[in-house]
């Protein structure tokens, strides 16, 4: 049954469309001629913060994060595993979800590292792609408020998850 509800939602689409007299051929097409000119204005967006990612990972930057806060946040009894996670999803889902998946497979699920980086991993954003991707398209360019307020959320969502994963 939930294979038709996509084409049941198209044809319940096409029918207003005719019952209004609204040309559906030309409609469709119109869409995706904006589409394609929002795709172009995204795509440039996309390949600075892919290619920034990807060099962050391959550098060793992220390791080296660990490493250096390792002290700190073992005083305050927070696991440094979870440093690539909280530096990595603010500017990248799909790397953010490697790092899941990898401290899934180190640690298991049921650990606190692999709650702790799942609970991380859906309750932030991807910030900076977000504003990056979406204001450009958009074309807002003043996001110099934006910004502070989504990196304070992000870090307050990463400290009440380490508060509440025990």
């Amino acid at each position: 049954m939930s294979s038709y509800i996509i084409p049941l939602f198209i044809c319940i689409i096409i029918f207003a469309c005719i019952k209004n007299r609204v040309p559906v051929y030309d409609t469709v097409v119109a869409g995706a001629e904006e589409g394609l000119v929002m795709i172009g204005k995204i795509i440039p967006t996309m390949v600075v913060i892919l290619t920034a990612v990807s060099m962050l990972r391959a550098s060793g930057a992220l390791e080296a994060a660990e490493s250096m806060l390792h002290p700190l946040l073992d005083k305050m009894g927070v696991p440094p595993e979870i440093v690539p996670m909280v530096l990595l999803r603010p500017v990248s889902g799909s790397g953010a979800f490697g790092i899941l998946a990898d401290n899934l497979a180190a640690y298991g699920a049921d650990s606190r590292i692999g709650r702790l980086t799942s609970v991380i991993m859906g309750s932030t954003e991807t910030t900076f792609y977000t504003i990056a991707v979406y204001f450009s398209a958009a074309g807002v360019k003043d996001v110099k408020r934006a910004i502070p307020c989504a990196v304070i959320g992000d870090l307050a969502c990463v400290v009440i998850a380490c508060i509440l994963v025990k």
